[in-house]
């Protein structure tokens, strides 16, 4: 596609109205919005990079800018008011990407010649480290959920295939009847970006997934063999939002610390005592669908961290 080019005055932005400009921006979400749903990122993304860029659009319209007028020095400008109004440096990196992102659309689709986000510097996100229970708290927590209820035999083969498989919350409500090979004992999982793996499904995970198939999930559903694997009452798909309610009812009754707690601190878990357990990391990336080993690698860390801190209780001279 052929190069758009603005003359000097609508450059300089003298020739745009107030709505030219929120036109513009308008335009430009949308074409992004499109070209990341055809990419395969997630509903949730495509949300999170819609909110981020829209608070660029009021911040650009505010000083006459449409997105094929802005610059480095203006987005520079940008990210140090997102720190002066307190937002963490993580949040500020995800800003980075959604814009590096609008601006990598526009040069694609010929609207401009360069992205001034090219050289855009993210902020450090700092060394976070996940939450990760102790296989104890995990054993505890999973002994503690369920009950002979459809509610209760499907929270436990919810949290089994959490902890057993390593699953995201997304991962976990997108899951189907038909995703479950019993004879394989294997489970297909749809992952980021419309990524299909196939994980191993241990027996605790497996016993409770068919508890709730032949025991539970047919009192709420009359079509038992097919359509999503986890229900609610009434019979529609979980969302992530009822997962982390139910995970936070079951962890205050197993009696544990609640703080960061949530499912994906179930998956941290999973990782953290498989390589606990002496899996090597690249099978472990495998396992969660990771994209990089780098991803992988903060469970070392995580390792690391556990070592010194056992270090330091137990040595008379640490």
């Amino acid at each position: 596609m052929a190069l758009v080019h603005m003359d000097e005055e609508d450059a300089h932005g003298r020739d745009l109205s107030g709505d030219d400009h929120r036109e513009a921006w308008s335009r430009a979400l949308v074409l992004l919005q499109g070209d990341l749903a055809r990419r395969g990122l997630a509903q949730r993304t495509r949300t999170a990079y819609a909110a981020d860029l829209a608070d660029l659009a009021d911040w650009s319209c505010e000083r006459d800018r449409s997105p094929e007028q802005l610059a480095l020095p203006e987005l520079r400008r940008y990210l140090a008011a997102l720190t002066q109004r307190g937002l963490s440096p993580a949040t500020v990196a995800r800003r980075v990407a959604a814009i590096r992102a609008l601006f990598s659309c526009l040069r694609e689709h010929g609207l401009i010649a360069q992205s001034p986000a090219a050289r855009l510097g993210a902020p450090k996100r700092g060394d976070h480290l996940p939450r990760v229970l102790s296989a104890p708290d995990a054993g505890r927590l999973l002994d503690a959920t369920g009950g002979a209820g459809p509610l209760g035999l499907r929270d436990r083969a919810m949290f089994e295939l959490a902890y057993g498989c390593g699953l995201r919350a997304d991962e976990l409500v997108q899951l189907d009847v038909g995703d479950v090979d019993v004879d394989r004992e294997q489970l297909r999982v749809h992952g980021k970006g419309d990524k299909v793996r196939v994980v191993p499904v241990g027996e605790p995970a497996l016993l409770a997934t068919l508890a709730w198939l032949q025991r539970g999930r047919p009192r709420l559903v009359r079509d038992a063999d097919r359509g999503p694997l986890l229900l609610s009452r009434s019979g529609r798909r979980l969302s992530t939002s009822d997962v982390r309610r139910r995970l936070a009812q079951w962890v205050q009754r197993a009696g544990i610390e609640a703080a960061g707690v949530s499912p994906h601190a179930l998956r941290h878990s999973y990782a953290t005592h498989l390589l606990d357990g002496g899996a090597d990391l690249r099978a472990i990336q495998d396992l969660l669908g990771h994209a990089s080993i780098g991803t992988t690698q903060v469970y070392t860390r995580v390792e690391s961290r556990r070592v010194r801190e056992a270090y330091a209780r137990s040595h008379p001279r640490s």
